[in-house]
């Protein structure tokens, strides 16, 4: 088992340039390329809840002691729940020789030497918080911030800023929630875990159970439990789900809960084991009754640690302590003659919720419509308990798990009132104006509604979803994909789906393309191509083919050099689906709808790699025949340049649909605007050109009216902001004269007088001044 825990999961590096995710090794944690060895240096690694963040750290840890990471002397490692109560303060040298570690001589030398050195030092914290409230994140006013006492968050900040021990490198695990938000400018490297693929959850379980009894058939036990195996893509989840599973193989169970809910409430009848007589009962409960108080006065804070004499009752620790719900830790002493002190830090963030949870539900002086503010689904605001983010899964599951014995065992509610707070659910989410709610809160709903596997309200939310859902920029989890695949699935209505920029996995994806009442769906191009390519590799040429058609692409906006990598995967995908379609049909030809259906292509690729992406971008403009509008101006300026003119110009022939042409901002000078007019009268749809910004001159602007009497479908051309003087302009006004088709013709510049500009607009007014 503990060789399944310290597995190794996939490493994730986002680049905020590309947003690209590319897989790194562990030795490549702390290479940052281009940045000064004297500077401090941030790197954040980020991973929801139960993820293995702390983990990775060990590891990283073990692989420093076993002389990899050879370039650090010292690696000091904290658990940011243990040293950020707010009523601690300590100095440097007490943080990393008193509470990490303690030498038995030589503590100042070693500190000096530290101060003297500070490349060689790694400071590692770990479960990372509370920077992002920045506006009350204190500056590090120490005098002598090495040496004076202060609190945790002017450490990190004195650190951060570059105050305290520059030069040292700083490794903080966080969650993606818990962003640095004015820091983000001083992080270096940022690195996220993602959790287990299918295959990684196959393999954690058959380790688990590698050397149990029930070997051959807890994975095919959990597995026909597809919500519960959708789970154990986070590693604290799959653990939990492989103890239960193996609790209730030994007694000869044949099926596992079908929601977390009850995962959880099998989970703590398994832990306590309650003793068959009154007394026992009782005392549990009431001890659950404390802690669950404790647990939600702390998520409050967004803490999960107490000082120990805090703890209500020496019993309430005691049995916290004997069941795994509290792990114990020591303060570090300002002096010897100081008595140590200790606390106490909850096990597990999903035990702190499902306590919480708990909470809600057994204290008295809430009241039942009290319970639903606690679900948060109407709020426009950051969600207020976003810290226990699995609680109102937990209180919408126990609401309608309080007639099960494992809860009975918890409580002593009546029937009525248990009844009465399904009620109060039901009542609510049948007010609610589901249309009105944004994806997150949306996305909240559902998976809180599948915990309570009560079919009324299963069916009400189906059928109450708008067609067109939109999870842009939302995180979907494979629990989330299996929620929302289970209740499409109940409705009878058409849904178009967007999941651009979702990190939903292929598995995932495939799932809800497949979905009949799924007519048409957005997703990156990335996955899209790889689960086209994993379909014709299995020759599922019936999805292969239904999921292209689903397929939207228009508009489309390329802002890296991935993008247009991308796009090049779907047109060569087209003349493999041309093969495959050959195979079973016999038909001869076949284009993906998305590509034949692409009107607009924006291409923001900027300075750094516009000519670049532009030049890989006209070998397969071609297939686009649909194409109207095609625009390269861009805020941050593609820059295309002559070169990228002339590539340009000569793919028009085949742009036979082009109906705007957007070529501002690119730094063209007469030499490219000659390749352009050479090549513009094939453009035969072709109603608006804009040549604005760029270093077109006179000799430019005279090819351009050579060629627009050629151009009958032009209706509007800009030339505004060039080096166009007056001899240029009058030479377009008197192209113009043989143009009636041509609608405006926009040429301010600088260099052309007002007076003589004034007079072309007098002679044709359809030049605007």
């Amino acid at each position: 088992k503990n060789s399944a825990k310290a597995m190794e999961k996939e490493l994730v590096t986002c680049s905020l340039q590309e947003k690209e995710k590319i897989p790194i090794d562990r030795s490549q944690i702390f290479q940052i390329p281009q940045r000064k060895d004297l500077e401090t240096k941030v790197i954040v690694v980020l991973g929801k809840a139960g993820m293995g963040k702390s983990i990775l750290i060990q590891k990283i840890c073990q692989d420093w002691s076993n002389g990899e990471f050879s370039q650090f002397e010292f690696v000091f490692w904290f658990d940011c729940k243990q040293i950020s109560l707010p009523e601690k303060q300590y100095s440097l040298k007490e943080l990393l020789l008193e509470f990490f570690v303690k030498p038995q001589e030589g503590s100042k030398e070693i500190f000096e030497y530290m101060l003297q050195n500070p490349d060689k030092v790694l400071l590692i914290f770990d479960g990372f918080k509370g920077l992002h409230d920045h506006e009350n994140f204190p500056r590090c006013s120490a005098s002598q911030p090495e040496k004076d006492l202060c609190s945790i968050k002017e450490l990190l900040s004195g650190l951060i800023q570059k105050k305290i021990l520059n030069g040292c490198t700083l490794l903080f695990t966080a969650r993606p929630k818990d962003k640095l938000y004015q820091y983000t400018s001083k992080v270096d490297k940022t690195i996220e875990i993602v959790g287990f693929s299918p295959q990684q959850r196959e393999l954690y379980i058959t380790k688990y159970f590698e050397e149990s009894l029930y070997c051959d058939c807890a994975l095919k036990l959990i597995k026909e439990c597809e919500y519960l195996f959708s789970h154990c893509y986070s590693p604290v989840m799959c653990r939990f789900v492989c103890f239960l599973c193996e609790a209730m193989l030994e007694m000869g169970e044949k099926s596992l809960p079908s929601t977390l809910t009850e995962v959880f409430l099998k989970f703590f009848q398994q832990k306590i084991m309650f003793l068959q007589t009154d007394v026992t009962t009782t005392q549990n409960q009431e001890n659950l009754a404390t802690l669950a108080r404790v647990a939600w006065c702390l998520g409050e804070k967004h803490q999960s640690a107490m000082k120990s004499d805090l703890i209500p009752s020496k019993e309430v620790k005691e049995f916290a302590l004997k069941y795994g719900f509290f792990l114990p830790f020591a303060f570090p002493k300002h002096s010897d003659s100081e008595e140590e002190e200790f606390g106490c830090t909850f096990s597990d963030f999903v035990i702190q919720n499902f306590f919480c949870a708990l909470h809600l539900l057994l204290a008295e002086e809430l009241k039942d419509k009290n319970l639903t503010k606690y679900l948060s689904f109407l709020s426009k605001k950051k969600k207020p308990f976003n810290w226990l983010d699995l609680m109102p899964r937990f209180v919408a599951g126990l609401m309608f798990l309080q007639d099960d014995p494992c809860f009975r065992s918890l409580s002593n509610e009546d029937e009525k009132q248990s009844t009465k707070k399904q009620k109060t659910l039901l009542k609510y989410i049948r007010r609610l104006q589901i249309n009105t709610l944004c994806p997150e809160r949306l996305l909240e709903l559902l998976c809180c509604v599948y915990e309570t596997q009560n079919n009324y309200l299963l069916q009400h939310v189906a059928l109450r979803l708008e067609p067109k859902l939109s999870f842009l920029g939302i995180a979907l989890t494979p629990p989330d994909v299996h929620v929302l695949h289970s209740i499409l699935k109940r409705s009878r209505k058409e849904f178009s789906l967007d999941l651009r920029n979702s990190s939903i996995d292929m598995q995932g994806l495939q799932a809800l393309v497949s979905l009949r009442n799924v007519t048409s769906f957005r997703a990156s191009l990335s996955d899209t191509v790889r689960l086209w390519i994993s379909l014709e590799q299995t020759k599922d040429y019936e999805l292969l083919k239904a999921s292209t058609e689903k397929f939207v692409l228009d508009p489309f906006k390329a802002k890296t050099m991935k993008d247009i990598s991308d796009l090049s995967d779907l047109v060569e995908m087209q003349e493999k689906m041309m093969n495959c379609v050959r195979e079973a049909s016999g038909c001869t030809s076949y284009e993906i709808p998305a590509i034949r259906n692409l009107r607009k292509l924006e291409f923001a690729l900027g300075p750094a790699c516009g000519l670049q992406g532009l030049l890989k971008l006209v070998k397969i403009l071609a297939a686009f025949p649909s194409l109207q509008h095609l625009d390269l101006d861009a805020l941050s300026e593609n820059g295309i340049g002559d070169e990228g003119a002339k590539s340009l110009s000569e793919v028009f022939p085949t742009l036979t649909s082009l109906e705007t042409l957007n070529l501002s901002q690119n730094k063209i000078t007469d030499l490219g605007a000659e390749n352009l007019a050479a090549a513009l009268p094939s453009l035969s749809s072709l109603k608006t050109l804009s040549l604005y910004n760029n270093n077109i001159c006179d000799f430019g602007a005279e090819n351009l009216a050579k060629v627009l009497p050629a151009m009958t479908s032009l209706r509007v051309l800009d030339v505004q902001y060039n080096k166009i003087t007056g001899v240029g302009a009058q030479q377009l006004t008197d192209s113009l004269r043989k143009c009636p088709h041509m609608k405006n013709l926009v040429m301010w510049n600088p260099t052309i007088p007002y007076g003589v500009l004034e007079h072309l607009h007098q002679l044709d007014s359809r030049i605007s001044v």
